[in-house]
């Protein structure tokens, strides 16, 4: 595909089963493979047939997924594109579709196979479990409903990719505005903020609209799987064997007993140190000491190299590992009109090597993004040599540590970027983020159990939902004649619309990160050492001991957050006083 940003790749092992050449855009092309593998499994005549069978089913799979990804990362890349979107949306209309009964009818193939009880009960401890709820929960009725879905998502990112503003004679996406929150020109900062806040808010019914006919299809998709509602349909669907959503409401209330006092304490300091009363919605991410923003680079090559040099420092192996990406072409990270919000790392699952979209326009939070993105990639690269695709994928509980560990990892190095006042200075920033991010994370994800726990409720219920949790978990700031926008707020965060009850892994995983950045405190060579040895476990074991082997504790109440915060108060103290 043309429009792809990298030049063609080759499978990182020869393809055994799937043939070359072969049209994995068309159903006709790859259905009789899945023939052969059905018929074949009937024949496996011993354990070790059955291995291969296995292996060869996760080929195909591999073979899709890589195809799939591939015209996800062009529809994203370019959602003006109408070749793009055609290719995409011809996946999911009519390969989609096709593939899930008869990756269920496999499945349940393998789970009632009567050798199955001989493969190696440690290495498919996972995969077995996991494969047992993917038949439990299979309905034909939802595919047409899960495609449905995927449409209605397909439409959102080209809703939002598509906002621009005219803001001084230039027309300006509105991630590319986001630069002008942080300047110390306080009413160029609010013409900013509102121009971003009442584009959006044009754009409020269309959103409202998109989200009541996604919620409409998750209920219907919950019903017919036989649950009382989404929430528990979607907790048994993500595999969330290891907690319950009373351990996320506790999370909820661990961030509100720890974290919104640190929150307040930042925030009355920061009124305090601009001199203003109140403290508004565009008061929030400038320098309170009305410093220029920082400003890491200029262009996206230098941020690419700077980044880098990060790594070259931090690990010679995860240095040669982002090196291949650049010789390979697997970045895109300049914000340009047209392109998809956010970023992300997707995995092409053949080649097994990852890929990392993203908006860079020069900011600090670029540099955060792109080690957060890194950190996916290393996962990724760290489980190459896995032949079962299932295995290559972790939890997103775990990979968010990956993720975000090397976040905190790679920011002892910012002098890459800054003189030393400055990469301090970001540093705060970026643990002040933290203190910021963890009541955002609880506010969505108790969100959508409100969501999902009431099914047919009105738009004007919803909002007296939202608004509660913004008065528990949104601060001091005043938004006094800006309540449209706080009680819109939510329609920013990409999550709540395409990947529901996907939020509260970054909440978990950002105290595993924690804790990887307070074990390499103590030994640094030991942390990362144990850091990568969790990473190349990929998904093959439960997520209790993915984080022991990363050297965290998977438990995520008040006990464990507690001396976190406690560290993270005393590391601002510090550099607070040299940024």
């Amino acid at each position: 595909m043309d429009l792809l940003p990298f030049a063609a790749l080759t499978a990182h092992k020869p393809r055994r089963f799937v043939p070359q050449g072969i049209d994995l855009g068309d159903w006709n092309s790859i259905a009789p493979l899945f023939d052969q593998l059905e018929a074949r499994a009937a024949a496996c005549a011993s354990a070790a047939e059955l291995e291969r069978w296995l292996l060869d089913w996760s080929e195909l799979n591999a073979a899709i997924d890589e195809e799939s990804a591939k015209r996800y990362i062009a529809m994203t890349c370019h959602t003006d594109n109408a070749e793009a979107e055609k290719a995409y949306l011809h996946f999911i209309e009519h390969v989609d579709p096709q593939l899930k009964p008869r990756q269920f009818k496999l499945a349940q193939t393998y789970a009632q196979h009567p050798l199955c009880e001989q493969l190696p009960k440690l290495r498919y401890q996972v995969f077995d479990r996991d494969t047992r709820v993917q038949v439990e929960l299979f309905r034909e009725e939802n595919v047409p409903l899960e495609t449905e879905e995927a449409k209605l998502g397909q439409q959102f990112q080209k809703l939002t990719g598509s906002l621009t503003v005219q803001f001084r004679g230039e027309e300006k996406t509105l991630i590319q505005m986001g630069r002008y929150l942080e300047e110390p020109d306080r009413p160029l900062r609010q013409e900013a903020w509102e121009l971003i806040a009442n584009r959006r808010l044009q754009e409020a019914g269309k959103f409202e609209e998109s989200f009541d006919q996604l919620t409409r299809l998750r209920e219907q998709i919950a019903r017919n799987a036989g649950f009382a509602n989404y929430r528990d349909y979607a907790f048994r669907k993500m595999g969330r064997f290891d907690y319950t959503p009373e351990d996320c409401v506790a999370f909820h209330q661990a961030v509100e007993q720890e974290i919104m006092p640190v929150l307040r304490e930042l925030q009355a300091e920061r009124k305090r140190q601009l001199g203003v009363e109140p403290l508004r919605p565009w008061d929030l991410a400038a320098d309170p000491l009305s410093r220029p923003p920082l400003r890491p680079f200029d262009q996206v090559d230098q941020m690419v190299s700077r980044t880098q040099e990060v790594f070259e420092h931090l690990d010679r192996e995860l240095a040669a590992g982002f090196q291949r990406m650049q010789n390979l072409r697997l970045l895109d990270l300049a914000n340009r009109k047209g392109k998809a919000p956010g970023g992300y790392q997707s995995t092409l699952s053949e080649a097994r090597v990852p890929f990392i979209f993203m908006n860079a326009v020069g900011l600090q939070r670029d540099v955060e993004t792109i080690l957060h993105e890194a950190g996916h990639a290393f996962h990724a690269l760290a489980t190459r040599d896995e032949d079962l695709l299932a295995y290559r994928n972790a939890p997103i509980e775990f990979c968010e540590v990956a993720s975000m560990s090397m976040e905190l990892l790679g920011n002892e190095f910012l002098e890459k970027f800054y003189a030393v006042p400055e990469a301090n200075r970001a540093r705060c920033t970026h643990l002040e983020g933290i203190i910021n991010i963890l009541p955002w994370i609880a506010t969505v994800d108790a969100f959508q159990h409100w969501i999902y726990t009431h099914p047919g409720h009105t738009r004007a219920e919803r909002t007296e939902a939202w608004l509660k949790l913004m008065d528990q978990f949104g601060g001091d700031a005043d938004w006094c004649g800006y309540e449209a926008a706080r009680a819109n707020l939510w329609h920013r965060q990409l999550h709540i619309f395409l990947h529901p009850f996907y939020y509260i892994e970054y909440g978990i995983a950002q105290l595993g990160a924690l804790q990887v950045w307070a074990n390499s405190k103590r030994d640094k060579a030991q942390a990362l050492t144990d850091y990568k040895r969790a990473l190349a476990l990929g998904g093959s074991r439960p997520l209790p001991e993915l984080f022991a082997a990363a050297g965290c504790k998977f438990e995520f109440s008040r006990k464990t957050m507690a001396p976190l915060v406690a560290l993270v108060r005393e590391e601002l103290g510090k550099l607070k006083v040299s940024a």
